[in-house]
């Protein structure tokens, strides 16, 4: 429900032929407990440019008129932070597990939740859209937002995109963790490739009203009208449960991170796969922010699935949202960050130790400007985006629309972007950022067909 390259050379980008050659993921299958999913490994190997397909994870995918996977982003493919141990990623994902495990039990005193964390992360387009109603014309599937392998393929944009496939498998409780990849903007919170914690709860009518009074004539659905509140299938008594136990849920999860006295609100909102949904926002050293997406899950999605005679709930955060919050961690880039002196801050004898993040070093930015002319056919400013982060990879610290001009004779449209570098390890000079920022300009005029104003 709701993701460091070093710089040695100037990267060309291709948008028509993103991946120009065959890339091969090798996997190595690995088990966690409560999951029997396959891990996938962190090497990553291209071979010479001999076809226009990729293989991935052991299967090959033809490349159409819809890939725009770039080998940046195919090479973060099994780095699987979240399964790297003594990782900031690891240490909220396994903080979650505890609570889950020690907090909900099933009848055998075992863990009610099970919890993948090896899932693949190349799913089919009907896995991350179709399985969760997202409508054909949805502007989630459009290609500036997505990286797909091709118009069937693509690497998963939110670990929802494995609901209908654990509940079908029979799972009533699980947590889903993964990496997810989105072409988004350029800043110290967004990256092309984050971690979400997917969860998913499912009630029978014994399980959700066995502990109310008089419950026994209560009913999970009915024959009636959908509205603001509840789907046209369930009781209101249904959905009122569910909503108190998944917000009791999430409250003493957030409680138990971040510690007692937290303050917890609520705002109403819409995902396309649950009805009614929230967002949780939290107030942490005085400041409102929102940490995950949450709600009634659609009851179309959960009869697909076969578990027609239940209703549950369904919640998303990221992982990366909760670390830089819990951490202080100021920049998204650091979690890919190789620097000891990163990565030893984290380790500790348990996984609740109190860790505030140190800087590195404040190294200067460096600052350019790009103007251009867009063409007239359709420009997408995520394109540009990618395209930037292609060259200059975790170079980039920000870019910013600075200014937008159409010009009053020709109608033509400029943009003028401003693009922060800043290395997070060490100083960078204004040769190498020179050599970066001129293959910018070079490759929008060539790939992306606007008109340079350099």
């Amino acid at each position: 429900m709701a993701m460091l390259w070093k710089f040695m050379r100037v990267a060309k980008y291709s948008k028509t032929t993103a991946l120009s050659s065959k890339v091969k993921v090798r996997g190595i299958p690995t088990h966690s407990r409560h999951s029997s999913s396959k891990s996938v490994p962190s090497d990553l190997g291209a071979s010479a440019p001999c076809s226009n397909t990729v293989e991935l994870l052991g299967k090959s995918y033809p490349q159409d008129d819809y890939t725009n996977v770039t080998e940046k982003i195919l090479s973060k493919v099994g780095k699987n932070l979240h399964n790297r141990k003594h990782h900031p990623l690891w240490l909220i994902k396994e903080q979650v597990k505890e609570h889950f495990y020690k907090h909900y039990l099933g009848r055998r005193g075992t863990p009610l939740f099970s919890v993948y964390d090896g899932l693949s992360p190349v799913v089919t387009v009907q896995q991350n859209f179709d399985s969760l109603l997202i409508p054909q014309n949805h502007a989630s599937r459009r290609k500036e937002d997505n990286y797909y392998l091709n118009r069937d393929h693509m690497l998963r944009a939110h670990t929802s995109a494995h609901q209908w496939d654990l509940i079908h498998s029979g799972l009533d409780a699980f947590l889903a963790v993964g990496d997810v990849y989105r072409r988004d903007t350029i800043d110290s919170t967004h990256y092309p490739v984050f971690h979400q914690m997917e969860g998913v709860r499912l009630f029978s009518c014994h399980e959700l009203f066995s502990s109310i009074k008089d419950g026994e004539g209560l009913q999970l659905f009915e024959q009636g009208h959908r509205t603001a509140h509840k789907q046209e299938c369930h009781t209101m008594e249904a959905v009122r449960l569910v909503e108190f136990n998944l917000k009791q849920v999430l409250t003493k999860l957030m409680t138990h991170i971040f510690g007692d006295g937290l303050q917890v609100r609520w705002v109403d909102c819409y995902f396309p796969f649950t009805h009614p949904s929230f967002e949780m926002e939290i107030n942490f050293q005085g400041e409102w922010m929102e940490v995950l997406g949450c709600g009634v899950m659609e009851q179309q999605l959960v009869n697909s699935a076969g578990a027609q005679d239940k209703i549950g709930w369904a919640f998303g955060l990221g992982l990366e949202r909760l670390a830089m919050i819990l951490y202080d961690i100021p920049d998204i880039r650091l979690f890919w960050s190789e620097d000891e002196r990163f990565l030893k801050q984290f380790i500790g004898p348990h996984i609740w130790q109190k860790v505030k993040f140190q800087p590195l070093s404040r190294y200067p930015p460096l600052i350019n400007d790009i103007s251009f002319w867009l063409p007239s056919e359709t420009y997408s400013q995520n394109d540009f985006y990618d395209l930037v982060r292609t060259i200059g990879g975790d170079l980039i610290e920000k870019v910013v629309l600075l200014d937008e001009f159409a010009h009053p004779k020709t109608k033509k449209v400029s943009h003028c972007y401003r693009i922060v570098y800043r290395h997070p390890e060490r100083t960078l000079t204004q040769d190498e950022v020179h050599r970066i920022h001129q293959a910018i300009e070079e490759s929008a005029v060539r790939e992306l067909g606007v008109e340079g104003r350099f």
